[in-house]
């Protein structure tokens, strides 16, 4: 006999004890708290034919984003494909939009996590599926939109809907939205506090209007909310690192990298392309780093040859790069060049944008700034495409500007830092980078007034 869950979404098994640890799962994934996948094995305990356990551990696969989720996805998806016969029309939707995700064919199945949302729009698990595949394959529109078109079928009595807010103000914010982003992501804490996603949902908004001492204080009062037993927490340190950088207070990014973002070695890619980024942030700047590029460029290097997501090979490179391993970049390179002549998703993202940025950071390793140069400005029209966020592919434009500085290319270099003191005037590194550009052409009175808006900048941070 058929069920349905708390937000009267049809299940196929009658099992009320497996559709309770269903609840508890959902709830923890969407809190991304410790441990959905344990929950869930309570409901294939109480109901082994419970099809629905086995779609969210292949969701819960899905959303790695790496080579080794693979052996634990395939086992699902079969598990799940065994019991189809006697699954509804939305189940069977997610077994096959977690097949596609295993044939490779990304794109296919964010779009058919999307479609079970359409006659489902209460199917809270299809949702951040579908939500987190809009932000691996860099789909900013409809990390709005996909959550906007829900809202008409939910209000404060539907269990989750709190989550559903946070992540419509992620996508608000990733559209520029962001006055109605940040108003959002509070209302979504308010029905429920311990959202890590609309905390960080608000943090990007402050991250990209440049309002850095707001950042900082926002992550720092709500630190009990985010940052205990939580999947997710690695990352909103690594944006409080963000914003100790942009103040040039370098021993609080590294303390913060020590300790929160990377305490110790982990091969969870996520969390090592974090490591990866604000390392590099730190080796544009010509910062010393120690020992930290030789730990996570081990890492890398055992998957620097499965090629399974671009923007996870884009990462590996800057640790080959930042740790002198030129063996490994090259390794990397050709792995590169062989995927992007498939078909699949991840083939499209390689070459259009994977394969020229790795080989712009390999580039810049070398020292030939002319070549990273030439690599990356064409590239940033079309970056969204391989994933990520606009504040994780910022770093695309900083190694383009600084390969244009060490370059010669000073007026590009100028005209680019005009475009982030345009966006983000409260920024004081981008006031002291463009300074820097100024200087180089010549122009002191120039650069003194730029370094005037920097110290301006820093005193409305209360630095």
């Amino acid at each position: 006999m058929a069920s349905k869950d708390s937000r009267d979404v049809p299940v196929s098994s009658a099992s009320r004890a497996a559709l309770d640890h269903y609840e508890t799962a959902l709830d923890l994934l969407n809190g991304y708290f410790l441990d959905p996948i344990a929950a869930i094995d309570q409901a294939l305990a109480a109901d082994p034919s419970f099809v629905m356990g086995h779609c969210f551990k292949a969701g819960v696969m899905t959303t790695m984003a790496e080579k080794g989720a693979e052996p634990m996805l395939r086992e699902a998806v079969e598990a799940a494909e065994a019991l189809a016969a006697g699954a509804n029309d939305r189940e069977r939707g997610h077994i096959a939009a977690a097949r596609a995700w295993l044939d490779g064919d990304f794109a296919r199945s964010n779009a058919l996590y999307g479609a079970i949302l359409i006659d489902h729009p209460r199917d809270l698990l299809a949702a951040q599926l579908a939500h987190l595949g809009d932000f691996y394959l860099g789909q900013s529109t409809l990390l709005r939109d996909r959550m906007a078109r829900l809202l008409p079928d939910w209000d404060e009595s539907v269990p989750g809907f709190g989550y559903v807010l946070g992540m419509h103000a992620f996508g608000l914010e990733e559209t520029q939205l962001y006055r109605r982003a940040e108003d959002t992501g509070r209302r979504a804490l308010a029905l429920g506090p311990r959202d890590p996603w609309a905390v960080h949902a608000v943090t990007h908004v402050m991250e990209m209007e440049g309002r850095v001492a707001d950042g900082i204080d926002w992550l720092a009062t709500r630190e009990a909310d985010w940052a205990t037993d939580n999947m997710f927490a690695y990352h909103n340190w690594w944006h409080r690192a963000l914003y100790h950088l942009d103040l040039g207070e370098i021993d609080r990014v590294l303390a913060l990298y020590d300790t929160r973002i990377r305490p110790q070695p982990t091969a969870v890619v996520l969390e090592t392309i974090d490591a990866s980024a604000l390392l590099w942030r730190l080796h544009l700047r010509d910062i010393g780093v120690g020992g930290r590029w030789r730990e996570v460029a081990d890492t890398w290097e055992p998957m620097a040859e499965d090629g399974y997501y671009a923007f996870n090979d884009v990462h590996a490179m800057m640790a080959f790069v930042g740790d002198g391993r030129s063996k490994a970049a090259d390794r990397l390179l050709a792995t590169l060049a062989r995927r992007a002549e498939g078909t699949n998703t991840n083939a499209m993202m390689t070459r259009e944008v994977g394969l020229p940025v790795a080989t712009a950071l390999a580039s810049f390793g070398k020292g030939d700034w002319s070549r990273a140069v030439e690599l990356l400005m064409p590239v940033r029209a079309n970056a969204h495409r391989f994933g990520g966020s606009h504040a994780q592919r910022d770093l695309l434009s900083l190694t383009l500007i600084e390969a244009a500085l060490r370059g010669g290319r000073h007026r590009l270099a100028r005209a680019l830092l005009a475009e982030r003191t345009d966006l983000k005037p409260a920024s004081p590194f981008n006031w002291e980078w463009a300074a820097r550009a100024v200087r180089l052409l010549g122009d002191h009175r120039g650069a003194a007034g730029a370094l005037d808006r920097a110290t301006t900048a820093r005193r409305a941070q209360g630095r």
